[in-house]
């Protein structure tokens, strides 16, 4: 195990420590003591009735945010938002911040990425007159965005007095040091007497540097980190109001309770039914790693708690029904503004691409081929009988299928030639190996625009177009982990305009009712090609 690793795994077990003791101690006095309670089932969580009225900062908030406000704001315990793809689950979260901030809470937003802190930092800085709030974001600068790094706790520090102050004192032992090195070895009782003052500086440099740090810190109305970052020893003893944790459907319930214990309340926000964190161990993940708090949460308490956002301001409709219905239960709406937005609508906005040749495409009505270029919203490119079958590593389980990783090139190649920036295009594949072989296979040309890349790795992500590569093609009708539903939800999902499944249909029918039923929406509310007549032409 890493040093870095050892660190976060001993202030995890420390943590735990923490919450056994808070859990054990009847009438404990401890921050978190009432919440830990409603958190494990022993006491119910409470709500502010009539709930507070509040005016929000960003007037675009649509019903459901303006919905999961109030109930953040009415909490005595524990909220949660829950936010399917695309809904503005962040926008929601800010407005709660911002509110909390403004009826004078000390607020504790985190995440488990470094990612999603600074965008939470950045949308949070952003503010101005009562809007501008003051943020310090925990964590090294070399690990943060440029563009946050004037609200780190380093630039903080250096900005205060007590810095200022600590700046004088190194000045000053620089020249007690010049002067040390100009005297003789033979002066001992003045080199004594400039060490001593040397190190009574050093003492009082430290001293001032970490009054500085205190200072920020009691001064910050939002204290920003990663869940690793809020065990960091500068937080040791700091309470605040309210603990907000963003993508917390992603977090190990475990490192969520180092935040958790600083606070009286807690606001969780995610979606369970997307991807959850990564459990290295089977046997952790059996025992209940897996099972994030939020989802556990979520089977505790339910409606009652939660509240889900229910705009969705990403995908073309006919992308989001699927999701909707299938994970959703129908409850999910496409803003306007995206609802019947398409390819076509990029070659019209983008003047330049007209000029390209567009794609000589095979028309499914008649088999001949058309010029001009063929953008459909869905579109199921079936490989069923073209003996395209699936290979595993002769090292691992990772899987490939070289015919499929050629057919979804033609396709990504035909629609850069009817005008699509490869930059708008995305090919997600749930294997590893396949998104290596995809990597190899792509035109050099295009190689550092297009990207290629796991589910995992495209999760809180989106682009105009998205092909996705299946990969399982077999006799046994075996998907493996494509059964997985939250991975197919994250992987259909991140398209805006266009999502194009490259599959065996009959592997995928056949193999799991959940890719049987996506097979048939996509053949029922899409285009439908073989992947013989793209390949073909390749």
């Amino acid at each position: 195990m890493s040093a870095c690793l050892q660190v976060t795994y001993k202030r995890l077990k420390e943590t735990l420590g923490a919450l056994t003791a808070v859990s054990n101690v009847s009438g404990s006095d401890a921050p978190a003591a009432a919440l830990v309670s409603v958190l494990f089932g022993t006491r119910e969580p409470r709500f502010v009735q009539p709930g507070p009225s509040w005016t929000p900062f960003n007037n675009g908030l649509d019903d459901s945010q303006r919905a999961a406000v109030s109930l953040a704001l009415a909490a005595k315990d524990i909220a949660l938002v829950h936010g399917p793809p695309g809904t503005g689950k962040t926008t929601a979260v800010v407005e709660i911040i911002r509110q909390e901030v403004k009826r004078g809470s000390r607020v504790l937003a985190v995440a488990a990425s470094n990612i999603a802190v600074d965008n939470l930092v950045e949308r949070l800085a952003a503010g101005t007159g009562a809007a501008k709030l003051r943020v310090v974001r925990m964590g090294h600068p070399a690990r943060l965005l440029p563009q946050v790094l004037d609200n780190s706790l380093e630039a903080h520090v250096l900005r205060s007095d007590n810095s200022s102050l600590a700046k004088d004192c190194r000045k000053e032992m620089k020249s007690l040091n010049c002067q040390l090195m100009r005297l003789e070895n033979w002066k001992r009782a003045e080199r004594r007497q400039v060490q001593g003052e040397l190190r009574k500086l050093a003492k009082e440099e430290r001293k001032r540097q970490q009054a500085a740090i205190v200072e920020v810190l009691k001064s910050a109305q939002v204290v920003t980190a990663t869940l690793t970052g809020a065990l960091h020893h500068s937080l040791e003893g700091s309470v605040f109001d309210v603990v907000v944790i963003d993508e917390a459907a992603q977090a190990l319930e475990a490192a969520c309770w180092g935040a958790l214990l600083k606070a009286p309340r807690c606001v969780l926000a995610g979606d369970h039914l997307q991807l959850p964190p990564t459990i290295i161990s089977d046997i952790a993940a059996r025992r209940g790693l897996a099972r994030t708090l939020f989802e556990r949460i979520q089977d505790l308490y339910g409606a009652g708690v939660s509240q889900m956002l229910n705009v969705q301001y990403r995908m073309n409709k006919a992308i989001m029904q699927w999701s909707s219905d299938e994970l959703y239960d129908g409850h999910l709406t496409a803003h306007n503004s995206v609802a019947e937005h398409c390819l076509a609508d990029l070659l019209t906005e983008a003047p330049a691409a007209k000029s390209k040749k567009p794609a000589k495409v095979p028309s499914t009505n008649t088999g001949s081929s058309v010029s001009k270029p063929f953008l459909p919203v869905l579109l199921l490119i079936d490989t069923t009988g073209c003996g395209f079958e699936e290979q595993q590593e002769e090292e691992g389980d990772s899987r490939t299928n070289l015919g499929e990783a050629k057919a979804v090139i033609a396709h990504v190649e035909r629609l850069i030639a009817a005008g699509i920036a490869p930059e708008s295009i995305g090919i997600i594949t749930p294997y590893n190996a396949q998104v290596a072989l995809l990597k190899e296979l792509r035109p050099d040309s295009v190689a550092k625009a297009l990207e290629v890349s796991s589910v995992d790795g495209f999760q809180g992500r989106e682009k105009e177009a998205i092909v996705i590569s299946a990969v399982r093609c077999n006799a046994a009708q075996q998907v493996g982990f494509l059964a997985d539903r939250r991975r197919m939800n994250v992987a259909v999902t991140r398209a805006r305009r266009h999502c194009a499944i490259v599959c065996d249909t009959e592997t995928l029918s056949g193999g799991d009712p959940f890719l049987g039923r996506l097979v048939s929406y996509f053949e029922q509310h899409g285009e439908y090609i073989s992947a013989a007549e793209l390949v073909s032409e390749a």
